[in-house]
């Protein structure tokens, strides 16, 4: 209340004064400091009182603050004190922690049995045989690449997800692009074009194409065929991406906040330095599923033959099906299609298109089989999940519902050492992953990580087979 803090101004001013009257020489020091504290805490609450943006500030100077502390530190708090190792979100301490330790090469098993409750709804398991089998992982790569492919794409059944330089740091890219071409698979650069820092250590991109058109795009943002041209047939290139719409942020496109737009990014995005980049929520190039296809035609062509296929979050559902009938129409089809789950992780996207909007992962990948099995183009057709792909359970689940490879993002970041401090939209990111600030991006060393990202993909790939050949499957 204000008239206690009153009081106590005045209190504060007859403690310094008599203090000044009453105290001996040799007190002087130690009343300086009392004076020191006193008047800073008055400096305080009168600022407290003054301002108008915190109404519990105002009512309750100084003490006020406290409410604000509390609150800046309570992720922190609930992260490491709070929560249990099962109810963490978006991952839970179990799944960070076996994504930390397969990274570090750390053991990895668990003691005394499970945390889950097998009881409880939705609770997930696989059948195992008791004529379990051996199987090399090495041996298991999917081709991506239909018959209109004159390249086709021999890829692994777990690769790196979209995610942009500038929504992630140059450090955070090169380690990932290393560990894919340490460990033999794909890096999806995200919609944020083709950096060096892709290209630099030789590990295979899949490029992404998003409604902004980053790194072939004309100066008022539409396709560019010829600038496209140029850097789809680069070799490290291996397959093109079309980005319809994405899990966590479905007909909204794409933010990277304007504090993460450096020079550098601007240059490789053909945007103004320190704005924020707000993709269109649709397309430019194309309006109808017929169109879409033929720009999969045209950018196939373009590309030299690549695989170019799209991603999308199951929405409308007609609208699958009409792009799905259009494929018929013109005897064109996408060598694969990516689909992402309304679970998706972003850097940036509003509140209620992370929570309520786009269809989940598994209901999505079951419909989109589903429908491409029942008008006979299954075989065309090569399926991608993406969507809290942490292990190797999350790949069988999802190659059970229809799909041949999977595709991580938020995992990659923890196998580089993302502690999920949540700050990815806030250019503060603690462990220099998602963040363009350079005191921060020093702590993240390339040659350790990538490494680490490199180790995460093989032991993940390894608890698959395993899970595989328990369940008495060898293909």
């Amino acid at each position: 209340m204000r008239k206690y803090f009153y009081i106590a101004l005045v209190f504060f001013l007859v403690v310094i004064i008599s203090g000044f009257l009453i105290l001996p020489e040799s007190y002087r020091p130690v009343h300086a400091l009392v004076t020191g504290i006193l008047l800073f805490i008055s400096y305080l609450g009168i600022v407290d009182i003054i301002q108008e943006k915190h109404t519990i500030r105002r009512n309750f100077p100084v003490l006020g603050r406290f409410r604000y502390i509390l609150e800046s530190v309570r992720p922190e708090i609930s992260q490491y004190f709070v929560e249990s190792n099962t109810d963490g979100r978006p991952f839970n301490r179990n799944e960070r922690s076996i994504i930390y330790q397969r990274a570090k090469g750390d053991l990895d098993t668990v003691p005394f049995g499970t945390q889950l409750d097998v009881e409880d709804i939705g609770y997930e398991w696989v059948n195992h045989s008791i004529t379990a089998k051996h199987i090399n992982y090495e041996d298991l790569r999917v081709t991506v690449g239909g018959p209109d492919c004159k390249q086709p794409y021999s890829s692994s059944l777990l690769n790196i997800s979209a995610m942009s330089f500038g929504a992630l740091s140059k450090n955070a890219i090169l380690a990932l692009n290393g560990g894919a071409k340490l460990g033999n698979f794909a890096h999806n650069t995200g919609e944020g074009s083709i950096s060096d820092y892709h290209l630099q250590p030789g590990g295979d991109l899949t490029w992404q194409i998003g409604t902004g058109y980053f790194g072939c795009r004309t100066k008022d943002g539409h396709f560019n065929p010829e600038t496209f041209q140029k850097r789809a047939t680069l070799p490290q290139v291996k397959m093109i991406e079309i980005k319809l719409s994405q899990g966590a942020k479905p007909g909204h496109g794409g933010i990277l906040p304007g504090v993460k737009v450096t020079p550098e990014i601007a240059k490789i995005r053909d945007v103004p330095v320190g704005q924020s980049v707000l993709s269109p929520p649709a397309h430019t190039a194309f309006s109808t599923p017929i169109e879409l296809l033929q720009f999969v035609k045209q950018l196939r062509d373009l590309s030299g033959g690549k695989p170019v296929g799209f991603k999308l979050c199951i929405g409308h559902k007609s609208e699958f099906i009409s792009i799905c009938l259009a494929m018929i129409h013109l005897d064109i089809y996408p060598d694969f299609i990516t689909v992402d789950g309304g679970e998706g992780g972003t850097g940036a996207a509003p509140q209620e298109f992370s929570n309520y909007i786009g269809a989940p992962m598994i209901d999505g990948l079951a419909f989109v089989h589903n429908i491409l099995n029942g008008l006979d183009i299954r075989k065309y057709i090569k399926l991608i999940a993406s969507g809290k792909i942490t292990s190797g359970f999350h790949i069988a689940r999802a190659i059970a519902l229809g799909a041949d490879t999977c595709n991580s993002a938020r995992a990659m970041m923890m196998a580089l050492g993302c502690i999920q401090a949540l700050l990815c939209n806030t250019n503060r990111c603690p462990t220099g992953i998602a963040t363009q600030d350079p005191n921060l991006t020093v702590g993240l060393v390339v040659d350790d990580k990538k490494v680490r990202v490199a180790n995460y993909h093989e032991e993940t790939i390894k608890s698959f087979v395993e899970m595989l050949g328990a369940s008495g499957l060898d293909e």
